[in-house]
């Protein structure tokens, strides 16, 4: 019985070590390669972060820090208005944001369930916005809102990032997938187009939306151009535009550390977004069908 079952076994086993073999291959090893190279540097920034000058500026670099210090954040605090620039971000990120998600909600609403003529004409505008890079607005946008008083202000900064087209379109594409019939059932209930948003279209479009927001949300704080071109008073700065405050120094190699203390502090509020959102994020990605 058991010579019969010996290289049954041993075939099994070795199909099994094969199959795990080209799994390793072929899911694994790229994934980890892939993981190294998004987490290296990071992982690099938040040391360094805490690395005296000495262990930054060597010929002989290490990766763990010998000697852990925090006075790069301190002297990045004592530099730049940390608070104030925070709260600029935090203030330009959640308004612009909300606006941006709520105007992409209700465009692709409008595109899929509105009955009006050139809708798709205005859709196809939506798509050119697409592939056209943002910087060829820079001058006309600031042109428009210097004209308008709009310098150094929060709603210059905000204003002119308000439309997105890419929320939109994923937006629009997904609630066309959304079955008629639970727009129809609603409608013949007597639900208007708020009602039949709000009550039906939103609740089992969750996932997406969350996917738009956090897209918008890390687009919006950590834009870079556009505040840097608005503004120039330090106290209207963003967290990604103050940082150059701490690059302006007369010796540039002693900022890095600073630099990396400061780049720390704008990732982390991103990452923490993140984190609270990844699960819906994972959701809208995932989602294959919606239940009747």
């Amino acid at each position: 019985m058991s010579t019969r079952t010996t290289p049954r076994r041993t075939a099994r086993e070795a199909l099994s070590a094969r199959s795990l073999l080209d799994a390793v291959l072929s899911a694994y090893v790229p994934l980890v390669l892939a993981v190294l190279v998004v987490v290296f540097p990071l992982l690099w920034m938040i040391l360094t972060s805490v690395k005296p000058l000495p262990e930054i500026i060597t010929q002989t670099p290490t990766l763990l820090p010998v000697d852990p210090t925090w006075e790069n954040y301190a002297t990045a605090a004592e530099r730049l208005p940390f608070a104030r620039v925070f709260a600029n971000s935090v203030l330009v990120t959640v308004v612009g944001a909300v606006i941006k998600v709520v105007l992409a909600v209700c465009t692709a609403y409008g595109l899929v369930y509105v009955r009006f003529p050139g809708k798709n004409i205005i859709f196809a505008g939506l798509l050119v916005t697409l592939m056209v890079p943002p910087q060829v607005a820079l001058l006309p946008n600031y042109t428009l809102i210097t004209s308008l008083g709009g310098a150094d202000t929060y709603w210059g900064i905000i204003v002119p990032g308000l439309g997105t087209a890419f929320g939109t379109f994923l937006l629009r594409q997904h609630f066309r997938t959304i079955p008629p019939s639970l727009t129809e059932a609603a409608e013949l209930d007597g639900a208007g187009h708020w009602r039949r948003l709000t009550r039906v279209v939103l609740p089992v479009s969750a996932p997406t939306v969350a996917t738009v927001a956090l897209i918008t949300i890390v687009s919006e704080w950590n834009d870079y151009l556009w505040p840097l071109v608005i503004i120039s008073q330090p106290d209207m700065m963003t967290l990604p535009v103050g940082l150059t405050l701490l690059a302006n120094v007369d010796n540039k190699a002693a900022a890095y550390g600073q630099l990396m203390a400061g780049s720390v502090a704008v990732i982390i509020p991103v990452l923490i977004v993140f984190v609270a959102l990844q699960r819906y994020v994972i959701a809208g990605l995932t989602q294959g069908a919606v239940k009747d």
